[in-house]
């Protein structure tokens, strides 16, 4: 009897979750669709479906906003910021995972704080600092306040990558001559380039999402997709909501492909289940 009221309960739990998980997963759907059909619409008002369909908004939301300008920016600051971050942030994980020193653990909570904050927390300060260092209102400040979360989410990224080479590889190659650089570049650079790739993509796919960071620093030629975005829907003016959609959907799409690409590259389940294993 017991039994059957387990397994019963059991039941009733797991219906109940995927009942909330199925609720979340339509209304997100119906959300998206909302905006795609809405983007494609003539004229829609209280019916359920617009009155006709056209491609035009896409090219006046092109013209508005001018989108190639904003693209052409994003992908600047993308490619910046994904290039820097990993120049930073995968030595810094070697050295992390393979170096004990005095105050590692603090140095690591340091590099985790701006991803268990939120951004909107340390942006406003760290937007001070770069307005008085004249860097703000750039594209400079813009790459600048985007390495803040970057770095750290790489090191945290590549650790357990690294963690995973034997080190006797590496003392192998120092017998044979090769210094810390050739080292490096020629031995763990190859081994770790699977984790360097999902980590680069990810960051690139963090990157054009991030909105604090980019809103509280960026100036009027330095905007990237998400904050331009933001502007087309509170500036001043009158805008037609299909435009407005339409951009939408571009920064949906440009964001999705992105990260289709990053999970092709990284299954998120090695990334925390490598350390352990390597620890055991």
């Amino acid at each position: 009897m017991s039994a059957q009221r387990d397994s019963l309960s059991a039941r009733l739990w797991a219906a109940s979750v995927w009942t909330l998980v199925g609720f979340f997963i339509v209304n997100l759907l119906a959300l998206i669709a909302t905006v795609v059909v809405n983007s494609l619409g003539t004229r829609w008002f209280n019916t359920w479906l617009p009155q006709g369909f056209t491609t035009r908004w896409y090219g006046s939301a092109w013209d508005e906003f001018q989108l190639g300008d904003v693209l052409t920016v994003t992908f600047q600051v993308v490619a910046a910021v994904v290039v820097l971050a990993g120049l930073l942030g995968v030595p810094a994980a070697y050295a992390l995972a393979r170096r004990d020193f005095p105050g590692k653990r603090l140095a690591m909570l340091l590099f985790l704080l701006p991803l268990l904050v939120p951004p909107i927390t340390f942006g406003i300060p760290l937007a001070t600092v770069l307005y008085r260092a004249d860097l703000a209102g750039s594209m400079a400040g813009v790459i600048v306040a985007n390495l803040v979360p970057t770095v750290p989410f790489v090191i945290l990224v590549m650790m357990p990558f690294v963690e995973q080479i034997d080190p006797r590889i590496e003392a192998a190659a120092r017998v044979f001559g090769a210094g810390t650089g050739r080292l490096f570049v020629y031995v763990l650079v190859p081994l770790l380039a699977p984790g360097i790739l999902a980590a680069l993509l990810l960051v690139l796919v963090r990157t054009i999402a991030m909105f604090e960071l980019t809103f509280f620093t960026a100036g009027p030629s330095s905007q990237t997709l998400v904050v331009a975005l933001y502007y087309a829907v509170y500036a001043a003016g009158v805008r037609a909501g299909q435009s407005i959609d339409a951009m939408a959907v571009i920064y949906m799409v440009t964001t999705l492909i992105w990260l289709l690409i990053a999970l092709r590259f990284v299954n998120p389940t090695q990334i925390v289940g490598r350390a352990p294993r390597e620890a055991r």
